[in-house]
């Protein structure tokens, strides 16, 4: 099969969804079809082989100067190739990553418009390259942010088109509330250009599924895999000496829940048996956050804490292998209903059990892998006792960490996410073909 599968690059960060899709690529490749993985406004970067073309399409800097004056709108490629630069885009892209989404809501607006909007001509040049150059059978859209591009698709192209639907809505809801609102009703207004819809779990299938206004029948699941690596060699954590060690592996962010994190472990420390507790915490901390990053560790200095807490910064996979072969338990706790929950699962790949708080895909994932415990949302207290239980019962721990492990190698690989998103494209594939010999 010919598959075509667009992904946005976030600057040279770290980026779970496109970490997905360089993923879903390289493996679909290993089983045998032809993939092109296509980069959209900056290079990706991957914890494994980067499998996309080295051109990158819709250029944030192209993006944002065409929206901006109409004058970019009708420059010539070799001026726009300038800034398609890497070194460009990727600089570009750490700056836009800091900008709140309330102040990105006509850019968004703009190129969800698609063929109508400001960046027709990136549009053009991509409809080209795929048509002229590539020849897919199917093409997928990394999220409903790029939904504008999916009629030009079909039409130029003649073929299905997938949308993702990764975690949009986080960065959407927090736009304010008239621009919200347009930008739902753009996005509803492309839906019929969609052949079909994918989200990561059930819990993100059902909120899009209200969202988009689409049936739910129109969205499939297929959860993010876990390579390989993650599952060998075997850990054998449960001798594992030192303290108790708590892990956190996720952007250093108030989203996340690191703070609620810290204030558990304020409590938790206070526990029987928990003075001598450790925290390890590793992420991506990006310039927007720095304060709130700063003020938090003066909390824990403040509260004798400070000792108690490793910062280890952002991590490469190595790195993160090692981070999860040296804690006893996980958490993220988000503030938000998490749509992925890729890190627990990452987590449970390792043998460490997890507390999640109850919200978002995170109920269904360890409904899957009985790996862990669920705590309510935003309730610290409740965070801390339950980390010391797990913490003060090796016993559970290992339990709840061998089932999340097979469970997670039964049901969470590459190849298995790899095998559902095929049976999604040939659903998609077989119908046009059927319709083309009649």
């Amino acid at each position: 099969m010919n598959i075509s599968i667009l992904a946005a690059g976030a600057g040279g960060m770290y980026c779970g969804s496109c970490m997905r899709d360089n993923a879903l690529a390289s493996t679909l490749r290993r089983q045998g079809h032809d993939v092109t993985l296509i980069p959209l406004y900056t290079p990706l970067r991957s914890e494994q082989a980067d499998a996309s073309i080295p051109e990158v399409f819709y250029g944030g800097v192209n993006v944002y100067l065409q929206h901006a004056t109409r004058l970019f709108r009708h420059t010539p490629r070799m001026l726009d190739w300038i800034f398609d630069r890497p070194w460009v885009l990727n600089a570009a892209g750490k700056m836009g990553a800091q900008t709140p989404p309330e102040k990105l809501a006509g850019l968004t607006v703009s190129i969800l418009q698609g063929e109508e909007g400001p960046a027709q001509k990136e549009l053009g040049r991509l409809v080209e390259f795929l048509r002229d150059e590539v020849k897919p059978q199917v093409v997928c859209l990394p999220n409903a942010m790029f939904i504008g591009m999916a009629r030009a698709f079909r039409e130029a192209l003649n073929v299905p088109v997938i949308c993702e639907l990764t975690g949009e809505d986080i960065f959407l809801d927090a736009m304010k509330d008239q621009d919200r609102e347009e930008v739902r009703r753009v996005i509803r207004a492309r839906t019929a250009d969609v052949t079909r819809f994918v989200a990561t779990s059930n819990y993100y299938a059902d909120r899009m599924a209200e969202y988009l206004a689409v049936g739910r029948d129109q969205i499939d699941v297929v959860y993010t895999g876990i390579a390989e690596e993650y599952f060998r060699p075997a850990p054998g954590r449960h001798a594992r000496p030192g303290p108790p060690t708590v892990g956190y592996l996720a952007r250093i962010c108030p989203e996340k829940g690191l703070g609620r994190l810290i204030e558990a472990m304020e409590i938790l420390v206070k526990l029987p048996g928990m003075s001598d507790v450790r925290l390890k915490v590793a992420g991506y901390l990006g310039g927007r956050d720095e304060k709130w990053f700063a003020a938090l560790r003066k909390r824990l200095s403040a509260a004798g804490l400070d000792r108690s807490i490793e910062y280890l910064g952002e991590v490469d996979r190595a790195a993160k292998l090692n981070m999860l072969d040296g804690i006893d338990v996980f958490s993220v706790p988000t503030a938000y209903a998490e749509a992925k929950g890729v890190y627990i699962l990452e987590a449970l790949a390792r043998g460490v059990p997890v507390v999640q708080p109850a919200h978002g895909s995170f109920p269904e994932l360890l409904d899957q892998t009985h790996g862990g415990i669920l705590v309510p949302p935003g309730d610290a207290t409740a965070l801390a006792h339950a980390l010391a239980d797990l913490l003060g019962d090796p016993q559970r721990r290992k339990e709840l960490g061998e089932a999340g492990r097979s469970a997670t190698h039964a049901l969470f690989t590459e190849d298995q996410m790899a095998r559902n998103m095929l049976k999604v494209f040939e659903s998609v594939i077989a119908p046009t073909t059927a319709a083309a010999s009649v």
